[in-house]
């Protein structure tokens, strides 16, 4: 069973940019679309990035063209770059396995953005 550990939270200034970590322990991570997932205050988690074995990407709306999605096979991790950060990013974001996530969450990054 895959094992996330998110890092790279912070809290950041409105329009500022922070860069999110995961490291995957599995054998299967190349196989694997993954995904990042944010949880606001008082919203419900969901995707905002999604990433394919093929490295197709795609973005929800909310963050389209400012958020980046990667992955290093060879590292098992998947990135997440954010910039043009405004108060409506912050959250937990957690990554994990797509479009059906694994039981097993990490601990989450928390990225609170405000002056």
């Amino acid at each position: 069973q895959a094992q996330f550990v998110e890092s790279g939270g912070g809290l950041v200034q409105p329009g500022g940019s922070l860069r999110l970590s995961c490291s995957l322990s599995s054998n299967f991570f190349r196989k694997w679309t993954l995904a990042w997932y944010r949880q606001g205050p008082g919203t419900r988690r969901g995707p905002v990035a999604t990433i394919s074995a093929d490295g197709t990407t795609i973005y929800d709306d909310s963050v389209k063209g400012r958020f980046t999605i990667s992955r290093d096979n060879a590292e098992s991790t998947v990135t997440l770059e954010m910039s043009g950060l405004s108060p409506e990013d912050t959250g937990s974001y957690f990554c994990n396995t797509a479009p059906s996530p694994s039981r097993t969450w990490g601990r989450g990054a928390q990225v609170t953005v405000a002056d």
